[in-house]
This record gives C-alpha cells, structure tokens and sequence, in this order.
C-alpha cells in the first residue's frame, strides 16, 4: 500500500467513518488508563522508599526490569491470538487485569508482595497495545494511519500527565495505598464499556482467507525487513534514556530541590501531558504530510527530533534550580513523543498483514526489555553507585549518563531511512 495515496474512507469495509473514529477514541482511553496504571509508580517511589525501606535498586527493578520483563513475555503470545481471535475481548480482558491489579498494589505490605503486582499489573497491560495497534490498522488507510496512531499515541501523556497528579495529590491527601486503589478501579468498569461497544472490523487479507503466519515465519519475514528492525532498535534506544528519566524525574525533583509530591506531580504532569500530546500529535501529522513526498520523513523526523533534544535533556539534571530544570524538560517532553506516530504507522506498513498485531509486539518486547527494563534499573543501580561521592545529585548525574541511548538512537532511525523507498510503495515481504 502506498504511503504517497491518501484516501478518506475507513480501511475496512463496511465501516463508517464516525465508527471508526469512536472507536478509536475508545481505544485512547484504554490506553491513558494503561499509562495512568503503569506511571502512578513513579510519583509514589519516595514514600514507597520511606516506608517499606527500598534501596534505588529495588524500586528501578519495580519500575523497570521487574515490570518489563513480564509485559515483554507476555505480549507475544497475547499478539498471536490478537493475530487471530477477538481483539476486543482481549483488549477489554486486558484492561480488567491491570486495572485489579493496580488496585492490589496498595495492600501489598512488603518488596515482594508490590513486586509480583505490578508484574501482573504488566501482564495485563501487555495485551491491550498490539490488539489496538492492529485493529486501528484495519480501520485507518495510510496517508492517515501515522496520525491515528498518534491520536493513539496520545494516551502516553495523557495518561502521564493524570497519573502524577493523581497520585501525588492523593498521596498528599491520604496515603500512596489509597492512590493504587483509587486509579485501579476505573479500568474495571471501562472493560465492560469496550466488550458492549467496541465491535470487531474486517480484518485486510481475511477476505482472501489467509491465515496468520506461525511465530517462526512471522519473526523470520520481519526479521529480513532492515528498515522495521533499524526503527525498532532505535525506539528501544531512546525508550532506554526518556523512559528511565520518566520514572526516576519526581525523585529526582523531590529530593534534590525538595518538591513535595504534590508539587513534583503537578509540574512534572503538566510537562510530560501537554507537551507530550502536542509533540505524538505534531509527530504523526507532521509525518504523514512529509512522508507525501518522501517516505524517508518517517525514520528521518524522529532522528532530527531527538538529536535536538539530547543537549537540553542532560542541562535539566544538572540545573541548579527547580525552576530551570523544569524549564528545559519541557522542549525535551515536545520532541521525545514526536516518534511514535511515524515509527509505528510504518512498522504496520512493513509488517505482513497477516502478522501486524505480532509485528507490534515485538516492537513493545524490544522496547519494553531495552528501555522500560533497562533504563530505570541501570539509573537506579547507577544512582546507588554515585550517591556516596555525590549525595542526592548522584541520582541526576545518573539519568545525564543514560542519554548515552538517545545519541544510539539517532544512528538507527537515519540507517531505517536509508532502507526506505524515497517514493512509492512502502511493503514488507508478502503476507
């Protein structure tokens, strides 16, 4: 399918435009929760820290690694069958899962207990992206698919942004155990709304009756694709860096310039929200309006966005002032959201259709294991190792020494445009 050939009308057949669009702010929400669920961590690690007596270490591998690891594994097969069962009832399953187990998060009494339920917390959110990602494949052509993601995309800090302002207010008001509970439960009712409502479109290829590809052919096919494993590989990089800083920032604000978690979860919320939806938005329109002309925008726009951002990214954590570290995180918080959109509407291009929903979930297990996994545990190990020679600015100097993953990451996305058509179609091997 050609990247330069816009059309207005919904992918699938029989669909109408005003379905699609519900449907797809439908799936916005699902995804703000799963964010609101997997970000409320982060504003409540120092009263976490506080009172069950955790090292850095422990609450990166909470937010990290222990975290990843599962929502990695997980999704692959949960993708398989999104590949060829209901995906609604995946997503709304998914959706039900995380959210009780967010909730559970706050009567857990130990490392341990928070340990196994976020690690469910994980499972359950790792269902609900690749599901998504191939329904909305199925209902947006392209020329407007990169914006549909981004639209898509928006949840991430959205769901940012609610989560530490939720959380920090409502543990400022009662404690970070109500704050678990309170944002937890929502989700719960919602999967209902998405199983009533949410219908299943027509699959592209299931009218030829093709089947979905087994996991050995899947990852083969992708696996001869350069552009789709450079566009991972660089996604994976700057997660590691933007990620780890994204778990560790209300720390960081709360004990080198002494916020309050109120504070922290205001300023913080604001920046990752507002600038984070301007730039997925900004990303994927500006993405499908370049790639018009060149389909080499779309690897070529997230590379020159995160170059831009590296320098004012690492000045933040050595400011000297509250006031001048949140100003320069907000143009790091437009840029670094501006690659979803265009990173993921092409790995859907690349993929075989039989495969998309599998394609996505590697992309997420890549990403998941190298940034979620790795950038908040090696900050936190990093911030452990600095802090008996430089106090509480180790745990800073540590996430300036992370943005080591967003000068890798530029390197891939510029070798991913390279392997693109400048014109034409875009497409994967057949399937």
């Amino acid at each position: 399918m050609s990247l330069n050939k816009t059309t207005t009308a919904p992918s699938a057949p029989g669909t109408s435009t005003g379905y699609a669009r519900y449907a797809l702010g439908l799936l916005l929400v699902v995804y703000t929760l799963n964010y609101v669920d997997r970000q409320i961590l982060s504003i409540l690690m120092e009263p976490i820290r506080r009172e069950l007596h955790l090292t850095d270490s422990q609450l990166g591998l909470l937010s990290g690694l222990g975290f990843a690891l599962f929502y990695a594994v997980a999704g692959l097969p949960i993708a398989r069958l999104a590949d060829t069962a209901s995906r609604k009832r995946i997503i709304a399953g998914s959706l039900a899962l995380w959210s009780a187990a967010t909730a559970v998060c706050g009567l857990t009494s130990n490392f341990a207990q928070l340990l196994v339920a976020r690690a469910t917390v994980a499972i359950g959110e790792s269902g609900a992206a690749p599901a998504s990602h191939s329904m909305i494949a199925d209902l947006f052509p392209h020329g407007k698919r990169a914006t549909a993601l981004a639209v898509l995309s928006c949840g991430v800090p959205i769901g940012i942004l609610v989560g530490l302002i939720a959380g920090g207010w409502l543990n400022q008001m009662f404690d970070w155990r109500t704050a678990f509970v309170v944002v937890g439960l929502p989700g719960v009712l919602l999967s209902i709304v998405v199983l009533l409502t949410l219908k299943e479109p027509l699959r592209l290829g299931a009218a030829e009756g093709l089947a979905a590809l087994s996991w050995r052919e899947a990852l083969t096919t992708l696996f001869k694709i350069p552009a789709y494993n450079f566009l991972v590989i660089g996604a994976a990089l700057h997660a590691f860096t933007s990620y780890g800083a994204l778990q560790w920032n209300p720390a960081f604000m709360i004990r080198v310039h002494g916020l309050t978690t109120g504070q922290a979860g205001l300023a913080l919320g604001l920046i990752s929200g507002v600038t984070g939806i301007i730039g997925t938005l900004a990303g994927g329109w500006f993405a499908d309006i370049l790639g018009r002309r060149n389909n080499r925008w779309y690897a070529w726009l997230p590379a020159i966005m995160i170059g831009v951002r590296a320098p004012l990214f690492i000045t933040a954590y050595l400011a000297p002032t509250p006031g001048l570290a949140i100003a320069c995180l907000i143009l790091p918080g437009f840029l670094g959201n501006a690659f979803t959109g265009p990173v993921f509407a092409t790995i859907q291009t690349l993929a075989p259709v039989r495969a998309r929903a599998f394609a996505s979930a590697w992309t997420l297990f890549i990403i998941s294991l190298v940034g979620f996994g790795l950038g908040p545990l090696l900050i936190g190990v990093t911030s452990d190792a600095l802090s008996p020679t430089f106090g509480v600015r180790g745990l800073g100097y540590a996430i300036c020494l992370a943005a080591v993953g967003e000068i890798a990451s530029v390197v891939f996305f510029l070798m991913a445009a390279r392997r693109l058509p400048s014109e034409g179609v875009v497409r994967g091997p057949a399937g």
